[in-house]
């Protein structure tokens, strides 16, 4: 046991010492029976009786939860294992399965695992009935929208799930005032959603079909209710801030079964939290209404690969880069990544917004010249292409070659997912970090910067993502980030550098070779020597927390900062019993690992 782990325990029962025996007995019992959730099999675990009041008051909602891949069982279903193996390369599809998330696990800290039981909320009074089910039972509480986490956080055994996946309506306001706002805050366009909308149905009604622009996630098919807790960043952050920042109202049920609509004139504290603390902590959000904005005219790429002949090179293309990018990149109109990879490639996929093609190709010439120039260092990898298009059309279909329409019969047909993101679905992550990158590095400790990243990419490939730091982006953008729960860090960042070990998904029951672990622990002491590195230039860096570290011992204020003591005080206030549990959320630190017993 963590020498941690043994201190709290220590802590939480001191109170019962001072009691006289009896009442330590008492109390001590009480205590036990509180401490502990309950599992299957356990005494007090729901009967069937028990479980078929809660169907029946949720209209028969309640679903018994299978593996995902259960037709592929031993004596299973040949043609519908066949099926669900087809579709597995779908995020839409996963999303559609209550045994679904779009992770399969980790090495050696989550495997996909479903709840006994799933209840497919329709509406805010089925979550409170599910809410109230499981404080009164004792159980371990899921909630799942998008099932994005790489923390596996919308997934345990011996659960029940709120599946919010069904409450996914979208709406349209030409002027939205918070409810008790009146006269204190002025009306603005806005877009209220369920908590089982993807961003795809948020980008297709706010941009495609009524021509503004909402901040939302990169991935098509994240929750959208689960990204605004945790932050969230997409291609043009800089400019329009985080989804955390535009969120005006949400209604959430909190631990006491309360149907609660949270603003900035109604429980503000709660309301600060769930912009940015972290999801699955506070309760289960049913609708989000988020801010829009206006639609610049274009949206641009511009995507190529630089390889160098030698190290020497290689640290003289960095250097180069950095200046570049701080002279002509580091503003509101540019985001997305730069790849530093081990063989000495340098490779770009950056959009912009607000900019025509001419302005792309002509800002981007003279480091293309600079390269070019020197053919005995530097070699063009992957011819340099840029684009503007009209923002209008960026996710729609038909119209560009990088989405994937979701391919069942009957699918909206605005469901599809950028290409770019196939290999991630499924996934099994080896390892994984991220470190937020202080502005100063593009300054006066360039060249210590440079150095670091080359250090870095001896061991794994760094992609470095300057939507997800707020430096050098627009006033607005910061002021609203500045307002939300989200980790201060961000601020003063101009990257975020993610390094990630993806390999091969690994579903329980799925037909495919048995993994050789070997090959994912040396991924994972890979990419932990690499972060090192980094963290040599920024030793008290902040991690976000949707894509960060599993196993990160100082998560509190690696994921949180200065925010935490104020997200703790929160928690204790609107969630006193921890009802609500992810790893590494606001509280856990009163849990066991999987959240079933209290510390």
């Amino acid at each position: 046991m963590h020498r941690r782990k043994v201190l709290q325990g220590g802590v939480a029962l001191l109170p019962l010492l001072a009691l006289p025996g009896a009442a330590v007995r008492g109390a001590a019992n009480h205590a036990a029976a509180r401490l502990r959730r309950l599992r299957p099999g356990d005494s007090g675990w729901p009967d069937a009786a028990a479980w078929q009041q809660l169907n029946d008051s949720v209209g028969g909602s309640l679903l018994r939860v299978q593996p995902l891949f259960a037709p592929c069982a031993a004596a299973g279903d040949a043609a519908a294992c066949q099926q669900v193996t087809d579709q597995s390369v779908n995020p839409f599809f996963i999303g559609d399965q209550p045994g679904g998330t779009q992770v399969s696990g980790w090495l050696g800290a989550w495997r996909n695992a479903p709840s006994v039981y799933a209840l497919k909320a329709r509406d805010a009074r089925d979550v409170a009935a599910g809410v109230n089910f499981a404080r009164e039972r004792r159980l371990r509480l899921v909630v799942k929208g998008g099932g994005h986490s790489y923390q596996g956080t919308s997934n345990s055994p011996d659960s029940l799930l709120i599946w919010t996946r069904a409450m996914n309506e979208v709406t349209l306001h030409e002027a939205f005032v918070p409810h008790g706002c009146a006269g204190r805050v002025a009306p603005v366009p806005a877009v209220s959603a369920g908590a089982g909308a993807m961003w795809i149905d948020l980008y297709d009604a706010v941009t495609t079909k009524a021509g503004r622009y909402v901040q939302g996630g990169g991935c098509t098919t994240v929750g959208v209710a689960g990204l605004v807790q945790s932050g969230g960043f997409n291609h043009f952050s800089k400019r329009f801030g985080t989804a955390a920042a535009a969120l005006l109202e949400a209604e959430i049920v909190t631990a006491d079964g309360r149907v609660r609509t949270v603003n900035a004139c109604s429980e503000p504290e709660l309301f600060w939290a769930i912009r940015g603390g972290g999801g699955g902590s506070w309760g289960v959000i049913t609708r989000v209404t988020l801010r829009t904005y206006e639609l610049p005219q274009h949206f641009g790429v511009a995507f190529g690969a630089v390889g160098a002949k030698s190290d020497e090179a290689f640290r003289k293309l960095l250097g180069k880069f950095f200046e570049f990018y701080t002279e002509k990149l580091f503003n509101p109109h540019w985001g997305e990544q730069a790849a530093i990879r081990g063989d000495n490639t340098l490779q770009l996929t950056m959009v912009c917004q607000g900019l025509d093609g001419d302005g792309i190709a002509a800002l981007w010439q003279p480091f293309l010249d600079w390269v070019k120039a020197s053919p005995d260092d530097f070699t063009i990898r992957k011819e340099f292409f840029t684009q503007a298009l009209e923002a209008r059309q960026w996710w729609q279909l038909p119209g560009t070659h990088q989405l994937i329409h979701d391919p069942r019969p009957g699918a909206p047909a605005h469901h599809a997912f950028w290409r770019f993101d196939e290999g991630q679905v499924g996934a099994f992550v080896h390892g994984y970090d991220s470190v937020w990158l202080p502005s100063s590095l593009l300054t006066h400790r360039r060249q210590r910067f440079v150095n670091a990243l080359f250090e870095a990419s001896r061991h794994w490939s760094v992609e470095l993502h300057f939507n997800k730091g707020l430096a050098g982006g627009s006033d607005e953008a910061i002021a609203g980030a500045l307002a939300t729960a989200t980790n201060p860090d961000v601020i003063g960042a101009f990257a975020l550098a993610i390094l990630g070990g993806l390999g091969d998904p690994a579903y329980p029951l799925m037909r495919q070779p048995v993994m050789d672990p070997q090959p994912a622990r040396a991924d994972a002491a890979a990419i932990a020597q690499a972060a090192a590195a980094l963290r040599e230039v920024a030793p008290s860096a902040g991690s976000y927390v949707s894509e960060s570290n599993y196993f990160n011992d100082s998560w509190q204020e690696a994921f949180f900062g200065t925010h935490y003591a104020r997200l703790r005080a929160a928690k204790t206030q609107y969630d006193p019993e921890g009802l609500f549990f992810v790893h590494h959320g606001v509280g856990s630190e009163e849990w066991d690992a999987d959240g079933f017993s209290r510390i």
